[in-house]
C-alpha cells in the first residue's frame, strides 16, 4: 500500500471506474477509457485514455497518474507491463464473487476509501443473502451468451458463471473454462432450460431471440442486463434485486 492516498488516478476498467465515482474519488480520477460509461454525468469530463485493450500511452503519460487501476482480463499484458515501468498499477483478477467483494475492499484501502468499500462490501454481501447457489441438482440450466458470430458463453472460472450460481441458476457449460466458442449443435446437445442473451459486450437485441429459439426450440430466452451480471464492483449494489426480479418474471419465486 502506498504511505498517502493517490491523487491522480486512471481506471482502465468500466465497472472499476465506477466504484472509485461511488467510494468519492471524482476529484482524484483524472483519466478513464471510452467504455467507462457510468456514472455518465461525471466520466464524461474526464480524459479519455483509449480503449481497454488499445490504451494510448502517450495519454496516460501525458496525465502523469500516480495510481493505475487495471484488471488481468479487460488489458493486455503487454500494455500493463509497459506502465508498471513508470506508475503503480494495481491489475486486479475476479472470478467469484468472493472475489470482487475483496477486490471492493482492498482497492478501497489502497485509494484511501477504507471504511467507505467495506460498507459497501457487506452491503452487497447482505443484498444477496437469501441466495443460495444452485447444487447441480435443482434450478434451471442457463446458457449465458456473451458474443454472436462465432457464439460464444461464460462457462466456469468466470465471473458470470459465478454471478449465475449465486442467483440460483446453473450454468449449462459449466464442464468448459472460460469464454468457450460453441456450435448450433453444442447449444442443443446441452439443452438448456434458459438462454440469456446478455447486452454486452455484444449488443444482443429482440431479434436475436428467434434466431436462437429455433436453434433450441425447447429453451426460454430472454434478454439480461449484461452490466449487472459481469460488472464487478459498486453496480453490484443493484444486482441482488434485478437477479431477484429475474426469478420472479421466470416464476422461481
Amino acid at each position: 500500500m502506498q504511505n498517502k492516498p493517490p491523487q491522480r488516478i486512471i481506471s482502465v476498467v468500466p465497472s472499476q471506474t465506477e466504484l472509485l465515482f461511488d467510494l468519492g474519488l471524482d476529484q482524484e480520477i483524472v483519466g478513464v477509457t471510452k467504455f467507462c460509461v457510468h456514472p455518465g454525468d461525471k466520466v464524461k469530463r474526464k480524459t479519455v485514455v483509449g480503449g481497454t485493450k488499445t490504451l494510448h500511452l502517450d495519454r496516460i503519460h501525458a496525465l502523469k497518474p500516480d495510481f493505475i487501476l487495471a484488471n488481468k482480463e479487460e488489458n493486455t499484458r503487454e500494455q500493463m507491463e509497459e506502465l508498471q515501468r513508470h506508475y503503480p498499477v494495481h491489475i486486479t483478477d475476479m472470478q467469484t464473487v468472493t472475489d470482487a467483494l475483496a477486490m471492493i475492499r482492498e482497492v478501497g484501502n489502497r485509494v484511501g476509501r477504507g471504511s467507505e468499500a467495506g460498507r459497501m462490501a457487506e452491503q452487497i454481501a447482505a443484498s444477496f443473502h437469501g441466495f443460495r447457489p444452485a447444487d447441480n441438482r435443482s434450478g434451471p440450466t442457463v446458457a449465458y451468451f456473451i458474443w454472436r458470430k462465432p457464439y460464444m458463453v461464460a462457462a466456469n472460472d468466470t465471473f458470470i458463471h459465478s454471478m449465475l450460481e449465486m442467483a440460483g441458476f446453473r450454468n449449462a457449460f459449466a464442464e468448459r473454462s472460460r469464454y468457450p466458442e460453441i456450435s448450433e449443435t453444442d447449444l442443443q446437445t446441452a439443452r438448456p432450460d434458459l438462454i440469456f442473451l446478455s447486452s454486452e459486450p455484444y449488443p444482443f437485441a429482440e431479434k436475436h431471440q428467434s434466431e436462437l429459439k429455433q436453434i433450441c426450440p425447447t429453451a426460454r430466452v430472454l434478454l439480461v442486463d449484461g452490466e449487472l451480471f459481469s460488472w464487478y464492483g459498486s453496480r453490484m449494489l443493484k444486482a441482488a434485486d434485478y437477479m431477484l426480479k429475474l426469478r420472479q418474471k421466470l416464476g422461481l419465486q
